[in-house]
């Protein structure tokens, strides 16, 4: 029997891929590190971030208080050390996400950044190992890709909660066959965010017709009912308080770098429905597309694509917002025969990240690259698909990137 140090067994040597993915990844996990250790000392990073928002509504539902009072928002927001040249801030997710953020109400402000960030941090680790449960725990390390992506590294330091909603797309890919029920509650998740999955839910409202998959909608509504119920006895005029905010001139005059909101404002500022249209010609497209593929529909296989069209086309999408591509970018890692691709995919974070290091805003047209890049490098890597499979792929399928 040969020995494990048989001469005849030839040992993988690290190339340009594996050097790519792991620089990317040592950095990501750098800055993670570095930040998670200064937010619990550094009041004024608790207070510059998104989080501040988050905090305060917390603080007013807490109090039985209006989290849309601009006053006593201001008031706690500024207090808290907020610039006020960012005026007044708000929660824009859907008043149903009022009781997540509640408990932020209990407790300080430092205390409840790094309770926040912890929890944002979990979402995106149990998302990555969802993900590479679902493909069959394949023997080797892109799931690094994953854990470094810009856009949830930048989700996790705003403290936002697109990495919530990622969690919620991930258990419902990973639960949706044999637990439709909770794959539907975990869609709640999906809808502190509706605007980014709009193409997404008309199919799937399509697809749960077709394979009679009530269930899931059952789990969903469910979900939604029981928080918006919850909502209404935290705050009963919410819903027209919210509605008020969000048709507000300051949502309107606010450049978000998404293809939607630079095609309103280039061709007509005052024309709101003009950011909503390619939303609406992706939903026409997703139909087109679901109908001749309904009996082999394939969420895990299909959906990624068309959470990719949701989000290039979303009405308003921030940098951060795009961690929900996150499952179709490692699906398509895992299909890819190109090296360099993998490569491409590592190395598109770091203009990213370097220009966020260097104080280049969120807002700024700068990041408008980045949703059609990820959808760019998805067809192309599933072009590289020598063989077209109709499955999953499993471990020994995938491309190994090996352990070193």
């Amino acid at each position: 029997m040969p020995s494990s140090t048989d001469d005849s067994v030839v040992k993988p040597r690290a190339d340009y891929v594996e050097l790519s993915i792991a620089v990317v990844f040592g950095l990501a996990l750098a800055l993670t590190t570095m930040f998670l250790c200064v937010v619990p000392i550094a009041g004024n990073l608790a207070s510059a971030r998104d989080f501040v928002v988050f905090w305060a509504t917390g603080q007013q539902l807490i109090h039985h208080a209006n989290p849309y009072d601009p006053a006593a928002m201001a008031l706690i927001e500024h207090t808290a050390g907020l610039n006020p040249r960012y005026g007044v801030l708000y929660m824009r997710n859907p008043p149903w996400a009022l009781p997540l953020v509640m408990p932020l109400g209990l407790v300080g402000l430092r205390v409840g950044a790094l309770l926040w960030s912890l929890v944002l941090l979990a979402c995106l680790v149990v998302s990555v190992w969802q993900i590479h449960l679902i493909y069959g725990r394949p023997g080797n390390r892109l799931y690094w890709l994953a854990l470094s992506f810009a856009p949830a590294l930048l989700c996790l330091w705003m403290g936002q909660t697109a990495l919530f909603a990622l969690l919620g797309l991930v258990l419902f890919l990973r639960m949706h066959r044999d637990r439709p029920f909770m794959a539907g509650l975990s869609l709640w998740l999906c809808v502190l965010k509706p605007h980014l999955f709009l193409p997404f839910a008309t199919v799937l409202l399509v697809w749960i017709v077709v394979s009679k998959s009530y269930k899931v909608l059952g789990g969903v509504a469910v979900a939604i009912a029981s928080t918006s119920a919850l909502a209404f006895l935290l705050d009963p005029s919410g819903w027209q308080d919210y509605s008020n905010m969000m048709r507000g001139p300051a949502i309107e005059r606010q450049f978000v770098p998404c293809l939607s909101v630079a095609m309103r404002l280039n061709i007509s500022p005052q024309a709101i429905w003009l950011q909503y249209l390619p939303a609406a010609l992706a939903c026409v497209w997703a139909l087109a597309w679901f109908w001749p593929r309904r009996h082999a529909w394939d969420w895990t296989r299909d959906g990624s694509l068309l959470m990719l069209v949701s989000i290039v086309a979303a009405p308003y999408c921030w940098l951060y917002d795009q961690a929900l591509a996150i499952p179709a970018l490692m699906q398509a890692a895992y299909l890819a025969r190109s090296r360099p691709l993998l490569a491409i995919l590592a190395l598109a974070n770091l203009p990213i990240e370097i220009a966020l290091m260097c104080g280049i805003r969120v807002t700024s047209a700068l990041y408008l690259w980045t949703a059609p890049a990820w959808l760019a490098w998805y067809l192309f890597a599933r072009a590289s698909v020598s063989n077209a499979r109709t499955g999953q792929p499993s471990g020994s399928e995938v491309l190994s990137v090996h352990a070193g």
